[in-house]
Parts: C-alpha cells; sequence; structure tokens
C-alpha cells in the first residue's frame, strides 16, 4: 500500500478553456491538477470519490477561474505535492518562473546548482502532478522551441500564448 493510499483522497471536475480538469485533494489540500489524456496521469481510482462540495475545491475554482479571466498571474493554493526531493525542487523553481515568460531546463539545472541536470530537470517537469498551478508549461527547450508537456505541445502554446496576451485560443 502506497503511503499516498492511506490519505483521504476526493476529486472534482471543473470545466475550463482547455477541457476538463481533475482537481484532487489529499487531506483537503491540493495534490493533483490533470488535464483530459494528460500524460503521467494517475488512474481514475486514485482520485478517491468524487465530492463536488468539499470546500476547499471553491477557492481552487476561484483561482482558476480569475487565471483564466486574466486576472491572477500568480497562484496562492497550498499544494500536496508528492514526489522525490528533487522532484519537488525542480517544482518549486518552476514556481518562480514569472508569469508570461519561459526558462529552459538548462537554466532550471542552473538555478538548482546541477547545470548538468537539464535531462532530469525535464523528467522531473513531466512529472507535475499541478500543471498550470505549478506553471510547467512555462519551460522550452534551450533554443527557445517547445518541448514535452503532458498535457500536449497544443495545449502548452496556447497557455503560453494566452500568458502573452494573445488571448484564450
Amino acid at each position: 500500500m502506497s503511503p499516498t493510499s492511506r490519505q483521504h483522497r476526493q476529486h472534482t471536475v471543473l470545466d475550463s478553456p482547455y477541457g476538463p480538469l481533475t482537481l484532487v485533494l489529499t487531506d483537503g489540500v491540493l495534490s493533483g491538477l490533470y488535464m483530459t489524456a494528460q500524460r503521467h496521469r494517475p488512474p481514475e481510482e486514485d482520485f478517491g470519490d468524487r465530492d463536488d462540495t468539499a470546500s476547499a475545491f471553491a477557492e481552487i475554482a476561484s483561482q482558476l477561474k480569475a487565471y483564466f479571466a486574466g486576472q491572477l498571474k500568480e497562484f496562492t493554493l497550498p499544494l500536496d505535492l508528492h514526489g522525490t526531493p528533487f522532484q519537488r525542487a525542480v517544482w518549486e523553481q518552476l514556481r518562480k518562473i514569472p508569469y508570461g515568460e519561459t526558462r529552459s531546463y538548462g537554466e532550471l539545472a542552473d538555478a538548482l546548482g546541477n547545470p548538468k541536470a537539464s535531462r532530469a530537470v525535464g523528467l522531473a517537469n513531466g512529472r507535475n502532478p499541478v500543471g498550470i498551478i505549478v506553471p510547467c508549461h512555462r519551460v522550452v527547450g534551450a533554443d527557445g522551441s517547445l518541448t514535452g508537456y503532458g498535457g500536449g505541445l497544443e495545449r502548452k502554446q496556447q497557455l503560453l500564448d494566452f500568458e502573452r496576451g494573445a488571448g484564450l485560443f
């Protein structure tokens, strides 16, 4: 039995301009935000019971709505992120990338004090359990090109364009 299987999990599904978003709470704190057909999306049974009334979902939904309306540039939600210490360090660096900007995998590796870890940064980035809120879409290749994104490269481009002022789609 994994450590998370002993914790109380519940989920809901919100509509967004990018399709349905599944939000997962672990002991009342956001631990997952998954797009439809997202790579590394856990199986539905790992999300716990569906509960559209949990009070924590209201604040998450409010901040996501403000983000998609262009009124919120930085999320202030408590997160319960499960990963290795290295993954959590990468995810913390992702949260430091300003809205509308990008960083390369190499720049993130440098920020972590390990300039040779750009591939490991990419792997950790791909395992981010709360995309959009922890903005893994803001990471690009060294030449500025779009590279892997769990939600798909089209969604990644849409999110980057949106944050740069192009509006939704």
